[in-house]
């Protein structure tokens, strides 16, 4: 019986904690590791002037864009865990109609990345606020906070026309497309998940909403300056030139461009600076598409609002976002 009651006690005592995982952080300081270890054999191997065109490229997009990336991540996680979720339902205007424009500059206001701005208008709606209002703040906030605003100026310093462009084509699009919805939505479409229950302090949830957006914008800017400096070093320039030639082929393929790359709202801009074969106002559609439909944009809101909203929602937003960074574009640039 005592060896029984002694086995019963140390099958009821829990397991030693395990060892810490390896992830993206070890992960990233063994890739570190290994490049100053192999040093000499990767020097060799860029010496092609190809590769060096590559290696220029994917790394001046980089310098560019990360100062911008961590400060909007800094401040995004900061707005997100120390501003009240209720603040905006008690700020925004009773009537519906005039929610919407007010939600929409609020993405000046209360600035965050795309990865950010699902969740929080999932909150904004659970705390009563109008869907369609949720939606315009949805769609503004990546595309008009100045932390972008001021990225688009540093990577078009000869066209400061770009800021503007890209601020009232964004602002348009998501007034325009929570309007729709205040007049076509329908509530059934809309199905959010349980929403889980937080613990912890708020330092602890800051440090984790920061780890998580680094990490995770960091990558798509990563792969989004490889693919640009790809584009500029594989894609033959008759090609290009071809496509850029092309008013509509042109404003299609940089829409599509966005929606694939899938690139933060602050780096966005040096990646756009970068396709120079393309005109102005087919990267302006680039930089109003990316923060509002992209592949991974498209999987969150299927998560956070359902799959019924994601199917409609995205692709009326795509269009949207060309019809009028086309528009705009033609006017101001």
């Amino acid at each position: 019986m005592t060896d029984l009651g002694t086995r019963s006690q140390e099958s009821a005592e829990p397991a030693a904690p395990r060892g810490r995982r390896f992830g993206s952080v070890e992960l990233l300081a063994v890739l570190l590791v290994l490049l100053v270890v192999f040093r000499d054999p990767l020097a060799a191997l860029i010496s092609d002037p190809r590769l060096q065109t590559w290696t220029t490229v994917f790394v001046s997009v980089l310098v560019q864009a990360v100062p911008f990336l961590v400060f909007g991540v800094v401040l995004s996680a900061v707005i997100a865990v120390f501003v009240p979720r209720s603040f905006w339902a008690r700020a925004l205007p009773r009537h519906p109609a005039l929610a919407v424009p007010a939600a929409g500059l609020a993405g000046v206001v209360l600035p965050g990345c795309e990865c950010g701005s699902v969740p929080i208008a999932g909150s904004l709606i659970r705390r009563g606020v109008t869907p369609a209002a949720a939606l315009a703040f949805l769609l503004s906030a990546p595309a008009i906070n100045p932390i972008v605003l001021t990225a688009t100026a540093v990577a078009f310093p000869g066209n400061p026309e770009m800021v503007v462009a890209r601020g009232v084509a964004s602002l348009i699009v998501a007034v325009a497309m929570g309007w729709l919805w205040l007049r076509l939505g329908r509530a059934e479409w809309i199905k959010l998940p349980p929403r889980p229950h937080e613990d912890g302090s708020r330092l602890k949830a800051f440090v984790a909403a920061c780890r998580h957006d680094v990490m995770h914008a960091g990558g798509f800017l990563v792969l989004g300056a490889a693919a640009a400096a790809t584009i500029n070093v594989v894609v033959p320039e008759a090609w290009l030139q071809r496509v850029a030639d092309n008013p509509v082929l042109s404003v299609i393929a940089l829409a599509v461009l966005a929606v694939l790359l899938s690139i933060c709202s602050e780096a966005d801009a040096f990646v756009a600076a970068s396709l120079s074969q393309f005109s102005l106002t087919s990267r302006l559609v680039f930089l109003v598409v990316g923060p509002m439909v992209d592949l991974k944009l498209i999987a969150m809101q299927t998560g956070v609002f359902g799959r019924r909203f994601a199917v409609r929602f995205a692709p009326a937003t795509f269009v949207a976002a060309i019809l009028v960074g086309a528009g705009i574009g033609a006017v101001l640039l």
